[in-house]
């Protein structure tokens, strides 16, 4: 089946099957410029377009802007000035300048490893965020559609086939929530394996638990600096003891990380002394 055409079609298309995209828009024109304001390219992941603002050697540097965006998936706005490269029936040695804007089209994934309270709990609230989410579990009633209505998929199967679904996983949020030790570490070891590389892996349990998984899987042969990666305990330190706080806390965190690029807020800087100008004598 071939793409379709309409760069507002395919949009959609991207956003149903979870793609990253970015769309680029001419914004600002200054001078000669082959493209004009409000002209549109879509770049997907791999590199490929949709459309154009305007050719010459400007659109491959907007180009590289877009999977820059889609890879720190927050929109960007950059100034471009041509060159008699970009107008070569000009004779100009400068021409005009471009301003585009590129913004991410396709949100995150959030994939819930394990189908129970706090999983159903978190597909509510991420909803809520604009985030995309996937239910996964080893036993189908836990990842049921009518258990997890606000999934946007669910999928019953072995943690390993959950894992090769979602890999590389470069646009996920990877949160493992099983129901015990024993399938945290197999979803762990799939995800180490699968060689994924998520925006984000946490697992749902103290210190302690991350401590005991972390002997099993060097035993197994993960890689220390993997284990590194994991997040424990989830979500923003906010007190969390309900599942549905837990998930608060969770989807909140990674807001943060979507908007900000950061798990942790930036640290304030201090006040500076007032000066107090003193009254002549």
């Amino acid at each position: 089946m071939s793409r379709p055409t309409d760069l507002y079609e395919e949009i959609v298309r991207l956003r149903a099957a979870g793609v990253p995209a970015a769309l680029c828009t001419v914004l600002l024109t200054r001078g000669s410029t082959p493209g004009k304001e409000t002209m549109k390219m879509l770049v997907r992941q791999d590199g490929s377009t949709l459309g154009t603002v305007g050719g010459g050697c400007v659109e491959e540097d907007v180009r590289r802007m877009a999977l820059e965006v889609i890879h720190s998936d927050r929109p960007e706005t950059r100034s471009f000035s041509l060159n008699q490269r970009d107008l070569p029936e000009s004779g100009l040695i400068c021409g005009g300048q471009v301003t585009i804007l590129a913004e991410p089209v396709t949100p995150p994934i959030l994939v819930l490893f394990g189908g129970g309270h706090v999983a159903g709990a978190a597909a509510r609230v991420a909803k809520e965020c604009e985030l995309r989410v996937h239910v996964c579990d080893d036993r189908a009633e836990y990842a049921e559609p009518r258990q997890h209505p606000a999934a946007d998929e669910c999928f019953a199967g072995s943690w390993e086939e959950a894992v090769r679904r979602v890999a590389p996983a470069g646009h996920h949020y990877l949160v493992v929530a099983t129901r015990g030790h024993k399938d945290d570490a197999a979803v762990l070891k799939a995800i180490h394996d699968g060689g994924c590389r998520p925006k984000y892996l946490g697992l749902i349990g103290s210190r302690a638990k991350k401590a005991t998984l972390d002997r099993i899987l060097l035993d197994e042969g993960v890689a220390p600096e993997f284990l590194a990666s994991i997040k424990t305990p989830i979500g923003l330190d906010i007190g969390a003891r309900s599942h549905g706080e837990i998930a608060v806390a969770l989807v909140a965190e990674l807001v943060r990380l979507r908007r900000t690029g950061a798990l942790q807020a930036a640290p304030e800087r201090p006040a500076r002394p007032e000066r107090r100008h003193q009254a002549p004598v």
